[in-house]
């Protein structure tokens, strides 16, 4: 594995860690609190170019690769996991989805203000019944008698950005009796009459990423906004998860360095039985297992972002490494959050110190976009072909 950075990588991973510790990190726990979405934040963050990271100069991005995003998401997840979140939507499950299967129509027209942070977009598979079952999804889309539209009811779960999102990808069934080949995807535009928000989900973290429910109501889509072909939506879904796995795993690296180095510089200061705490083995022992989990989950993650390079040239699918990099980076930030939680005692249980937000927005990294035990089935299961 080539570890080694280019300079344009350097370049945008310093942008990041420059934008997040002066624009980010002090108004981190206000967002938190309020829950307001950082609307001003989320412009700027695309116009240094990161809502886009993938997506080519000629579309509106930075047109750069998969490790440069991961290493830009961890900088952002570091200050605040709910404006990385924000930045994941826009980049993989959006972006990289028409990117990917869109025409140059749809490209110029809908990825070209969401990747210049002109415009927010969500991912709308979710539905009350159909979470890791996406097939088992209840939302229609039906052509009409003159082919220029498709009259899509559905109402989704958990769209993040859903609120403030002008466009989005969302998935209904095209053919009712086919199953999953029965799911096509669409590009929707918010703003059109027969799409409506429902409420905003009250979580327990990555409260400035807004999460609502949808619905759409006889709402008429154009022919031209379908994503791909008829039936092949279901497997645009899947596709557009691999790569958001790595965005998540990337999340979850930042989320938990934040924790373990706020967790190191206390250990060095807090003194108990006339010494620092960081001279007693059992938080010797913490440390080092944090340390080492921390860059087991940074490496397996960088590692998934260079076989989805690899893939683009070689068409080899980099499912399972998505799938091991998000399960173990999601269940080490949970752990590790878990540990600076301990270390710090009675403050690491107060809002004074945002420890207790690391460990509060860790948690869903270990849900969303396929939750830890649904990755070991994944994982399982294409490396034996058993099913």
């Amino acid at each position: 594995m080539d570890l080694q950075l280019t300079e344009e990588q350097h370049m945008i991973q310093q942008a990041a860690r420059d934008f997040a510790s002066s624009e980010i990190a002090p108004v981190a726990a206000k967002h938190d609190i309020s829950g307001e979405f950082p609307l001003a934040n989320i412009k700027a963050m695309g116009e240094l170019g990161l809502m886009g990271i993938e997506v080519p100069e000629q579309y509106g991005g930075a047109g750069m690769d998969a490790v440069a995003y991961v290493l830009a998401m961890i900088e952002i997840a570091a200050a605040d996991a709910a404006h990385s979140t924000i930045m994941s939507v826009n980049n993989t499950l959006y972006c990289n989805g028409i990117m990917q299967y869109g025409s140059e129509d749809q490209k110029q027209k809908f990825v070209r203000p969401v990747a210049s942070g002109e415009a927010i977009a969500a991912y709308a598979l979710t539905e009350s019944q159909s979470g890791s079952d996406a097939s088992n999804m209840r939302s229609t889309a039906k052509k009409t008698a003159d082919g220029k539209h498709y009259v899509i009811n559905a109402k989704k779960s958990w769209i993040t950005s859903g609120p403030e999102a002008r466009y989005l990808v969302l998935f209904a069934k095209t053919d009712a009796d086919a199953g999953a080949k029965g799911i096509s995807a669409f590009i929707i535009d918010t703003s059109v009459e027969g799409f409506s928000c429902g409420k905003t989900e009250p979580k327990l973290g990555i409260r400035a990423s807004a999460t609502c429910e949808i619905e759409l109501s006889d709402y008429h889509c154009p022919a031209d906004c379908l994503l791909g072909k008829e039936g092949a939506g279901f497997k645009i879904a899947m596709s557009v998860l691999d790569a958001g796995r790595i965005g998540i795993a990337a999340q979850a690296v930042g989320i938990a360095r934040a924790a373990y180095e706020a967790s190191l510089e206390y250990v060095r200061e807090r003194q108990a039985f006339g010494r620092e705490i960081g001279s007693f083995q059992m938080i010797q022992a913490k440390i080092a297992d944090m340390k080492t989990k921390l860059e087991a989950a940074r490496l397996l993650t960088l590692n998934a972002a260079l076989k989805k390079i690899e893939s683009q040239s070689n068409g080899v699918r980099f499912t399972v490494e998505g799938s091991m990099a998000k399960l173990f980076a999601s269940e080490a930030a949970m752990w590790i959050t878990h540990q600076a939680v301990q270390i710090h005692g009675g403050m690491g249980y107060s809002k004074e110190m945002p420890i207790e937000r690391y460990f509060r927005d860790a948690k869903i990294t270990e849900i969303y976009e396929g939750t830890s035990e649904i990755q070991r089935l994944v994982i399982a299961r294409m490396e034996t072909g058993l099913r």
